[in-house]
Order: C-alpha cells, then structure tokens, then sequence
C-alpha cells in the first residue's frame, strides 16, 4: 500500500469537523502549530507517527484507532 498524504489529509480533516472542532482548537489540543496542522491537512506535510499519537489523542481515540482508518481511507482508492 503506497502512502497517500491527500487520503491522510481528508480523513484528518473530515475527524476534525465531525467533531466540530476548528484547526486553532485541534492544534492547542494536539500541542502543535496550527500552520503545521494545516499543512498536514493540504497534504503537504507528512504525520510522524508521533504527531498521530497526538492528534488521535486530541480526537479522544486511541493512535492504533486512527492509523487503521488511515488505512481504510487509503485502500478506498
């Protein structure tokens, strides 16, 4: 399976807003920039695993929860 970072960013994305949150919120509660999130969400930077660890933790889930839907999103295409 080939790292998709536009399926990354579309998943992160869609996660954020279902949960009503804003990208300011999600990145103070992720403890990271709100441009570094941003850049994550257009793509255009890839995750590290610990930057999912603290995303999924800031979306109240367990880091192993949103690597498989990460994975689910890429297999779609």
């Amino acid at each position: 399976m080939d790292y998709r970072p536009e399926a990354v960013a579309a998943l992160l994305r869609h996660l954020r807003e279902k949960r009503g949150l804003s990208q300011e919120v999600l990145s103070g509660l992720s403890g990271m920039a709100r441009p570094h999130l941003s850049m994550i969400e257009r793509g255009e930077r890839m995750p590290t695993l610990y930057t999912i660890w603290r995303i999924a933790d800031a979306l109240d889930m367990r880091p192993s929860e949103l690597v498989a839907l990460i994975e689910e999103e890429m297999e779609k295409n």
